[in-house]
């Protein structure tokens, strides 16, 4: 007897246990693919309105930018895209972009998502998947 409630109560707690995230959980979290596309948007105001770091993109082709940064999210938050540009090493090089720089961006990145009401969890979990770019993108 004692077995089976044992054994009872051993089924009871996995089935509680909850499954694993899905691999597009962030990814839905962020808005999928309107989400995105909005979070990249809003980003761009941001760096437009931003005189530190707007004088970084004077050579881009924002349009072009715009598409890649949009796959780059939607690829590392679990998304079906593909990020079909260059690494963020050659990408960022001849840039000499600062630790402000960077940190600023940053800033901007959390104010856009705040509006767009994504969740904490979400955005630190965007985040920690974007800090390590960091020894790729500020200047060396």
């Amino acid at each position: 007897m004692v077995v089976l409630v044992r054994s009872a109560l051993l089924l009871l707690l996995v089935g509680c246990s909850s499954a694993p995230e899905p691999k597009d959980w962030l990814y839905q979290q962020l808005g999928a693919e309107t989400g995105v596309t909005q979070l990249v948007d809003g980003l761009l105001v941001e760096i437009e309105q931003d005189p530190q770091i707007v004088q970084h993109f004077k050579d881009t082709d924002i349009a072009r930018f715009r598409k890649l940064l949009i796959e780059q999210l939607c690829e590392l938050s679990g998304g079906p895209c593909r990020y079909s540009g260059a690494t963020m090493q050659e990408s960022h090089t001849g840039f000499q972009i600062t630790q402000a720089d960077f940190d600023n961006l940053v800033d901007h990145l959390i104010k856009v998502m705040t509006a767009q009401k994504v969740p904490v969890g979400a955005q630190n979990r965007l985040l920690a998947k974007l800090a390590p770019m960091y020894k790729d993108v500020v200047y060396r």
